[in-house]
């Protein structure tokens, strides 16, 4: 039987009252206190409040902020103590070290007997640079690999400059001749280069400032080449000396054609060969090879035929064909072109017959 309140039939299935009606809508304790909004009590209602709810606080806005306010105050934190210990860091960055003067050593080799004089094809055929190349095609690099500190790629780089300096120094027609000297000096360390015009300007046999210890050069009035094709013959070796240097040594026999210099409308007079054997140890550090630029540390020249009084410290001075040592001396003979042996420290040597070409 219904009661007094329910209609005949009893409470409806689906109309609004029954138990399950609010069953989806669960306001549980996390929901509540997540709730931007809470009402006013009955009590704050009958006062002036216009409205019924107010805003409760966002405690995860304020946590954001706190956070983000922490986050700022680490980053500064860590920033000053950065520069603190930066001014406070008794280990300084490695002070820049200015590149050596260059060492440099000239020795003369005087023939014993007249210059062999010809054509300098045939010359050329009967010497000990028959088999040479010609050129810049003489200078070969070596295989380059990585060193503990230098890179492949930067070991080719010092192996390069170390070339394009001996092109530019031993092969360059201009440098040559002695109508300039600005191909070498552009590959030069800039600490070198007032040592460098010195020596150009000023030349001295004083083991610094002789050109001779920079480049080959001819006394044009006197001597020109009989033949462009100067052949080349010689080695590079590379080392690594510390974390920051590294070094090249250069190691090439330089045979040049030579005849005096043209004077009137006269036949050419013979032409004959001069050799010129350079041992140049070059050093790079990491803004070196950046700059493709070389410090030059010792020169080491053997150079003949020529006699051991020949003023070579503004240009070389070669006896030509027909020509005789003033004092040959009767020395053992040094060969020009014997590579990969210690320099002669004496101050003249004798031309070795064997470097000469055959009669």
């Amino acid at each position: 039987m219904a009661g007094r309140g329910d209609p005949p039939e009893g409470t409806p299935e689906g109309l609004p009252g029954g138990e399950d009606e609010y069953r989806s809508v669960v306001f549980d304790e996390a929901f509540v206190r997540a709730a931007r909004l809470q009402e006013f009590s009955a009590q704050e209602r009958m006062g002036e409040h216009a409205q019924a709810v107010r805003s409760r606080p966002t405690w995860e806005g304020r946590s954001g902020s706190r956070q983000a306010l922490l986050l700022v105050l680490l980053i500064v934190l860590a920033f000053g103590t950065a520069v603190y210990l930066g001014v406070r860091n008794p280990y300084q960055p490695p002070v820049d070290q200015r590149a050596e003067a260059l060492r440099t050593l000239m020795v003369p080799l005087a023939p014993q007997d007249p210059v062999p004089g010809g054509e300098a094809a045939a010359l050329f055929a009967r010497s000990p640079a028959a088999e040479y190349r010609i050129g810049a095609a003489g200078i070969n690099l070596p295989l380059a690999g990585r060193t503990s500190h230098f890179s492949e790629s930067q070991v080719v780089s010092a192996l390069g400059i170390a070339k394009d300096y001996l092109v530019a120094s031993s092969l360059e027609p201009d440098v040559l001749a002695g109508l300039t000297v600005r191909p070498p000096r552009l590959l030069l360390d800039p600490d070198q280069l007032e040592q460098f015009d010195r020596s150009v300007e000023s030349p001295q046999d004083d083991g610094r400032h002789a050109v001779s210890g920079w480049l080959v050069r001819f006394d044009s009035h006197r001597v020109v080449l009989a033949d462009p094709a100067v052949r080349v013959q010689g080695t590079l070796h590379f080392a690594e000396i510390n974390s920051d240097l590294l070094d090249v040594m250069a190691d090439h026999t330089f045979t040049y054609a030579v005849r005096p210099a043209a004077s009137g409308s006269g036949p050419t007079a013979r032409a004959s060969l001069y050799t010129v054997h350079r041992e140049l140890h070059f050093r790079f550090d990491r803004e070196d090879l950046r700059m493709h630029r070389a410090e030059l540390l010792t020169s080491t020249v053997e150079a003949g035929p020529q006699s051991c009084d020949a003023d070579t410290t503004g240009s070389l001075r070669p006896l030509l064909a027909g020509e005789r040592a003033a004092d040959p001396g009767r020395r053992a003979g040094t060969d020009p072109y014997a590579t990969g042996r210690p320099a002669v420290a004496s101050l003249c040597g004798t031309l070795a017959p064997s470097a000469q070409p055959s009669l």
